[in-house]
């Protein structure tokens, strides 16, 4: 009996989802994170979008212990969410310049300039 498939269906190719499967964290590796995450939603009254940053550093950690595959914040709905504590990325664009001209300050155009000579 088929029970809602067609007969000739009898071959049921199971395949795993595509997100959320993943690992168990035996070792404990990410639990500093896991508690944070718990405690925040505690104090919030379980109002997870007060805790998202604690997410992100979660899920941030799971990627980095290889207990989960590594995928875009951007995917996973946490892209906006900025760490005040982590460093800001630098431009990568000069700001004397625009796309297609030319340097306008001289000592950007020089490389060898005394001034950036001196970084140690």
């Amino acid at each position: 009996m088929s029970f809602g498939r067609p007969g000739f269906a009898d071959a049921f190719k199971v395949s795993p989802p595509q997100r959320g499967s993943f690992p168990l964290d035996h070792d404990g590796e990410c639990k500093e994170y896991m508690m944070s995450y718990l405690k925040c939603m505690r104090t919030n009254a379980n109002n997870n979008g007060q805790c998202r940053l604690q997410s992100k550093k979660y899920l941030e950690c799971r990627m980095d212990n290889g207990l989960m595959t590594r995928d875009d914040f951007q995917n996973l709905g946490l892209g906006d969410v900025i760490d005040p504590s982590s460093p800001t990325p630098q431009a990568t664009m000069n700001p004397t310049t625009t796309p297609g001209t030319t340097p306008t300050s001289t000592q950007s155009a020089n490389p060898s300039s005394p001034v950036q000579q001196e970084r140690i």
